[in-house]
Formats: structure tokens, sequence, C-alpha cells
């Protein structure tokens, strides 16, 4: 009798070893009693395509993707999703049976998990959201959060050309201010999202005065290094709502994990402590 094939899914970037999907997805496998196994894999774009159509032949089901490759991927894939076409990115492979290359993104899907999970009170429709940053993490959120009935979202990027760009292909609730008046749009929006890179460890710090914050706002940051950025510190100190951003790596990690071996696994405490070991 033929041994079935131990199932094999990894993380494609350039660098990768900071990742944390791959302590995610190990403890998932071990709490499921699953023998699979998940790995980190540095790639270079030359090689991208390369490697990607020969991992299903090494018993690869899927994988997920980083940067620099979020974007790439789509012309390698046979077939993507509507929301992956709609963010012009995808972080999920999945290897099918019949040989065609899937490629989805969760990343939308997580970060409103990750805010549904944290602070079950959060309201969508409540008023509008202000965005910071006009980057690939930028277009899930926006996808995720007009999706999810948010009236208008008003976004502020360094190099405004970016937002603009955005805002012609989102649509008219996008609402685009300049960054010298970031600051200004904090006071009338219902959500906060920082998915700009400011504020991480070894980043500069994110510099958006935040006196326009009200009690009881939504203050989320996509940075989760720091786990408690400044933006989140200076937020709960004003009363506001505050969920950090592990909790979106870990979500949009769940659909994927379910595609590729077979069990929807749960964001719990112990999840959270396996990623930040």
């Amino acid at each position: 009798m033929m041994e079935q094939r131990i199932p094999l899914a990894g993380v494609i970037g350039t660098p990768i070893a900071h990742s944390k999907s791959p302590q995610i997805h190990t403890h998932w496998l071990k709490t499921h009693g699953i023998k699979g196994h998940y790995i980190p894999m540095e790639v270079s774009a030359d090689d991208l395509e390369t490697v990607i159509r020969s991992l299903p032949k090494a018993g690869f089901v899927g994988a997920n993707v980083t940067i620099p490759h979020k974007e790439k991927v789509l012309e390698i894939a046979d077939l993507v999703t509507d929301r992956a076409t709609l963010i012009g990115a995808a972080n999920t492979l999945i290897f099918r049976k019949d040989g065609k290359i899937h490629a989805d993104n969760t990343d939308g899907v997580g970060f409103i998990r990750n805010l549904q999970q944290n602070a079950p009170q959060w309201n969508p429709k409540a008023g509008p959201a202000a965005l910071l940053g006009a980057g690939g993490a930028a277009r899930a959120v926006i996808s995720a959060l007009l999706e999810t009935g948010v009236p208008e979202i008003m976004i502020s990027n360094r190099t405004r050309v970016r937002a603009d760009a955005l805002k012609t292909e989102f649509g008219k609730r996008l609402v685009v201010i300049d960054w010298v008046q970031a600051g200004n749009m904090l006071e009338d929006a219902a959500t906060v999202v920082n998915t700009t890179s400011l504020g991480m460890i070894g980043k500069p710090p994110l510099r958006v005065p935040l006196d326009g914050l009200r009690k009881g706002t939504l203050v989320t940051d996509l940075v989760y290094a720091p786990l408690k950025t400044k933006l989140l510190a200076e937020a709960e100190e004003m009363g506001c709502t505050t969920v950090d951003g592990l909790g979106m790596l870990l979500h949009q990690a769940v659909p994927a994990f379910e595609r590729w071996f077979g069990i929807r696994p749960e964001v719990d405490s112990a999840t959270r402590a396996a990623a930040l070991r």
C-alpha cells in the first residue's frame, strides 16, 4: 500500500527569515495532528515562476506569498479570484489537483475578522474611515472596508499621487487628503487605520498629530513589531478602542490553512503566543 504524501506548504518572499507564518501554521499543524510541514522559502524575482511551478511536484499543496512577489504571482497563476484582481496582489496560492495554480488574497478578510474578534462592538457603518498609506496593504484594507459598508474612506499618503491612483480605481467613496493635513481627518473618523510601515521597529516614526482622535474611535495599526505602537498607545490614552496588527496576520492565515489542509483553525491565545515566540 502506498503511503500518502506528506502535505507541504510555505511562504515565499525575500527577505523571509522574519516571517511569523511558519510559527503560526506549524502550531496549527501540531494542534490538529496533521503530518505536514510549512517552511520559509527565500526566492528571488528571477526564480519565482520556476520555483512556484515546481512546488506541486515536490508535494506542496499551496504557498503564501509576501513582499516583493505579491503582484508578480498574479501573472503566474492560472486562476485569480475577483478580490485578488481588485487588490492587485495575491498572498495565497492553492495548487489544485488538476495542476492549476489558484491565487487569492485573504489580507482584507484577515483585517476585518481581526477587528470583529478584538472589537466586537465595531460598526463599519458608524462613520468614515481614515486611512494612512496607499501601498499594497492599503488596497486590501480599502476593498474590505468598502465591502463591509464603510460610507467613506479618507486616505492620505506621503506621495499624494499614489492615493489619487487608488481613488481613480476604487471610486467616489474615497476622498484624498494631503499628508500635511492627515491629522485633521482623524476628527471625523469612526475607524482609523495605519497601513504604512511608519512606527515599525527600524522605520521612521509616524509623525501625524493625533490630537483629533475622539473617545470611542476604533484605531488599528497593521504594524505588529512593536505590538503596541506609539499610535496605539496614544490612542488608548485618549479613550479610543485599539486593535493591534498581529490579529490580521493570524486571521489571513485561516482560509489558506483550511484550503490546504482541510481543517479550519481557530485564532486563539495559543495561536497568538505561537506567533510571538
